[in-house]
């Protein structure tokens, strides 16, 4: 709809200027000011040497066109439209499965790469954060047409690895992440297990021990195995699984072939690195001085090799907003060692997530597992759902039920994480995060169950969907519904999928204070058709939107 008044404002505008004119068209805050606003006029008024007013006004003299029901002009000037009944009335009979998608990134290639937990360690909840932003944006992009690929580019040598395994041979009894704990603590306290840990770390990276290959490739078993089970839960499916092992070598020989053009430097102890204080950044290690690649080398080899398995238009790259300088010198180092993949490298740096017993660390074990999280959650949620069915928890929290409020629970999560810009940090608010009262994930699922159960009503009543019979006027909900095309592409275009959140919350509570105000399934009312017929247009948005941002719909709570 924006940008079809753009385009007949735009036909408009040429008898006034012949240069084109960069102007905006939003939907105003005030139901009262229209459907939509814009600032055209006050745009043009320095150029034709006018009042902002005058121009307004000249401007709705010369539109003609039956899409708006009245034109008004308002304030210093913005012009007001006012669209017709018909239009919205129209559109509900276009709201199926694909409605709201759109051409944005027609054809396009897009690689994402997001969630990349370390073997051997927990799936924290800065991993369950990564992937729930990630696949949002994923599926954002396909609703736009673009071909997406997911990565998931995942730690299985280096220090970190290196002192799991030495905890694992020094405490066989250990959990792995406990392992690392150990091996981190012994790592910054003993001078030789320092030297161990560093001697083990070569031997790992060139598997030349026996023993530690055999407890390392067990390790790397175990850890994808669980992995595999988070992901499958959080309904991601990852086109190729990426291991630092293999981007290794590629790194190795980019960081070299750039020592010889300059790109690099020789620094203390043969390690060879960047110095980023001449492009106004900080200087990075990226082959150390025992003559391994670094992450930053690894990071190098990725962004080919991912070329390789998939030529794209565009590589997306999630993580924590901690690594946004380090991301700063990589697309500079990258500028110069492969500038056709920099320009084409987008690096997305979203907030922490925290309880409210504060940081995490997984160094000192002080973490909290995706998992752990997901089983606090679904426990809240099965006595709340107790509490209103008055059954034992016991009852609800078994079979059906028990799936049901798994699926609310990861909503719930999902919700708290997208409901916030990008790049903000979250304390995560447990008895916020499960309510059924609004700004919540399990809200907009119980919406989306309230709805259905209207439509079960009218397929019991006999009461089929229909507009062929329509209300002299009609209200909010028709009106935004409409929107929602809007909405997607503005969550494209921002990489912002709270756009979305927001929108599925107003649309929810529009439609519970319409199911308030109107009996939705009467046979004896004409219009009971029309009603329906728009509850299920409404159940349409909010199974497509919650689709897009990786959250079930229920047809019953």
């Amino acid at each position: 709809m924006k940008e079809k008044i753009k385009k007949i404002i735009g036909k408009v505008i040429k008898s006034l200027v012949k240069e084109p004119v960069d102007f905006s068209v939003e939907i105003p805050g005030e139901k009262s000011h229209g459907d939509y606003s814009t600032n055209i006029a006050l745009v043009l008024a320095k150029k034709l040497g006018k009042t902002p007013k005058d121009v307004a006004e000249e401007i709705k003299l010369k539109i003609n066109n039956n899409l708006f029901s009245k034109i008004k002009v308002a304030g210093p000037g913005f012009i007001n439209f006012f669209i017709n009944d018909k239009y919205f009335i129209d559109n509900l009979r276009s709201v199926d499965k694909n409605y709201g998608k759109g051409d944005e990134l027609k054809n396009k290639k897009l690689i994402i790469d997001y969630t990349d937990p370390n073997i051997l360690k927990e799936f924290h909840i800065g991993h369950l954060m990564s992937n729930t932003v990630g696949e949002a944006l994923s599926r954002i992009f396909e609703f736009q047409g673009a071909k997406v690929k997911r990565v998931c580019y995942q730690s299985d040598v280096g220090m970190g690895v290196a002192k799991a395994v030495w905890g694992k041979l020094k405490m066989p009894e250990f959990s792995w992440q406990d392992a690392y704990v150990f091996g981190s603590k012994n790592y910054e306290e003993d001078e030789n297990a320092k030297k161990e840990i560093i001697e083990l770390n070569k031997k790992n990276f060139t598997r030349s021990n026996t023993e530690i290959n055999k407890l390392y490739d067990e390790g790397k078993k175990e850890s994808l195995k669980r992995f595999g089970e988070i992901y499958k839960k959080l309904g991601t499916k990852f086109d190729y699984f990426i291991f630092e092992s293999q981007v290794a070598e590629s790194g190795k020989k980019i960081v070299k072939k750039g020592l010889k053009n300059g790109i690099f430097e020789k620094g203390e102890n043969g390690a060879i690195i960047f110095k980023g204080e001449k492009y106004g950044l900080h200087t990075r290690v990226f082959i150390n001085s025992e003559g391994l690649p670094t992450y930053e080398a690894k990071d190098l080899g990725l962004a080919e090799i991912k070329y390789k398995k998939y030529v794209y238009d565009k590589s997306v790259i999630v993580t924590g907003n901690e690594v946004n300088d380090y991301f700063k010198v990589m697309l500079c180092v990258m500028d110069q060692t492969n500038k056709n993949l920099s320009e084409k490298t987008k690096h997305i740096g979203h907030g922490m997530l925290r309880l409210p017993e504060g940081k995490m660390s997984s160094r000192t074990g002080k973490i909290i597992t995706g998992e752990s999280l997901i089983e606090k959650v679904k426990e809240l949620i099965v006595k709340k759902m107790s509490e209103r069915e008055k059954k034992p928890a016991s009852a609800i929290g078994s079979g059906e039920a028990r799936e049901i409020s798994e699926k609310v629970a990861i909503g719930a999560i999902k919700y708290s994480i997208l409901k916030q810009s990008i790049g903000s940090d979250i304390i995560y608010d447990f008895n916020k995060s499960i309510s059924f009262e609004g700004d919540s994930g399990p809200y907009l699922q119980y919406s989306y169950a309230r709805a259905n159960s209207v439509l079960e009503k009218a397929k019991k009543e006999k009461v089929k969907p229909s507009l062929s019979k329509t209300p002299s006027e009609i209200g909010q909900l028709e009106k935004a519904i409409s929107c929602f095309p809007e909405i997607v592409l503005k969550a494209c275009k921002n990489y912002e999928p709270h756009f979305l959140v927001l929108y599925l919350t107003e649309l929810a509570g529009t439609f519970n204070s319409y199911y308030a105000k109107n009996k939705i399934v009467d046979k004896t009312d004409k219009f009971s058709p029309y009603k329906t017929a728009l509850t299920k247009a409404f159940a349409q948005i909010m199974q497509n939107g919650m689709r897009i941002l990786g959250m079930e719909t229920l047809n019953k709570m």
